[in-house]
């Protein structure tokens, strides 16, 4: 399956440990393919395919450092994400407090009712 949208593409990307720790690693500050294949275990031929996929989900952008391309953090690339977790979060907190009110209610109704004479 291709993500098409935005928060697709961005969900895929930050799904992968190695995308995350790459991710990691540029909140520090520019880094190229060399420098992060030097910490990590996987190729240099392996670090720019992931730079690919967070190149595509707009989470890192590349730049021209003569023969270098050191990649760069983008904060805005995460807004995707941020909104759709505010706003997940929002919905689910509603539900999850809803369904307290109505446990209580519940609860309160159950102790409220007369116990018939046996």
């Amino acid at each position: 399956m291709v993500a098409t949208d935005q928060l697709s593409r961005s969900f895929a990307a930050l799904a992968d440990p190695t995308r995350r720790a790459i991710l990691e690693r540029l909140a520090a500050g520019d880094a190229g393919v060399v420098e992060l294949a030097q910490a990590s275990t996987l190729t240099q031929p392996a670090i720019t395919k992931h730079l690919k996929v967070l190149e595509r989900a707009g989470l890192i952008g590349r730049a021209r450092d003569g023969q270098r391309r050191p990649a760069h953090l983008q904060l805005d690339g995460l807004a995707p994400v941020d909104n759709w977790l505010r706003r997940a979060h929002a919905e689910w907190s509603d539900r999850l407090d809803r369904l307290e009110a109505h446990l209580a209610a519940q609860t309160e109704s159950t102790t409220n009712e007369e116990i018939p004479d046996a």
